[in-house]
Formats: C-alpha cells, sequence, structure tokens
C-alpha cells in the first residue's frame, strides 16, 4: 500500500490529536480530504499554500487507514490524486513533517 501526504498547520494537527482523529473542511463540503503523492507535494505546496506559514506535512500509512481512500482524476491539474473518503484516524500517520517555505 502507498504512503500518501497531506498538507495542514501545525494547530490543526494538534487539534486532531486532542480530539483522535483529522478532519477538513473538504470533508464535510466535497466528501473526502485532499492527499498527493510525494511527487505532487511540491506543487500543492505552490498552488494553494504560498502565504502560509506553521504548514506541515502529514505521512500517512494507507494500510492503517480506517477510511476508505482512491486515487481520483483532477481536471484543474490533469493529475490522478489520492483522496481520503472520511476522517483520517491518527495511528495511521506515520510522520508530521515541519515544512519550512
Amino acid at each position: 500500500m502507498p504512503t500518501i501526504f497531506h498538507i495542514t498547520t501545525k494547530t490543526e494537527w494538534d487539534a486532531a490529536k486532542r480530539k483522535g482523529f483529522y478532519d477538513t473542511l473538504s470533508l464535510k463540503e466535497e466528501g473526502f480530504i485532499h492527499c498527493s503523492e510525494d511527487r505532487q507535494v511540491s506543487g500543492v505546496l505552490r498552488r494553494y499554500f504560498q502565504d502560509k506559514r506553521d504548514l506541515i506535512k502529514l505521512v500517512i500509512e494507507t494500510a492503517k487507514l480506517e477510511s476508505p481512500f482512491f486515487f481520483d482524476w483532477s481536471v484543474a491539474v490533469k493529475d490522478t490524486f489520492p483522496h481520503i473518503y472520511g476522517p483520517i484516524n491518527i495511528d495511521a500517520v506515520n510522520e508530521a513533517v515541519a515544512l519550512h517555505q
């Protein structure tokens, strides 16, 4: 099973650890949590997080996910991205890596 990545803030990750799971506004609004493969992280940072600070990259072990994940086509970027269709259980996150932009 592949390792996938999700960009968030340290504040949001700390709140998730207190709750026992991680979710996002996109899960409520779109039905999934946006993730990426390692090769896609720099493009995601450039497109969506350019002016953000306190960012971290969650390293997610898909074999441990309790929610399903699928690779879906993005018309906007013309690439396939992993999406998690439910909250991320904390133990599926192997590491939270600080990003210095």
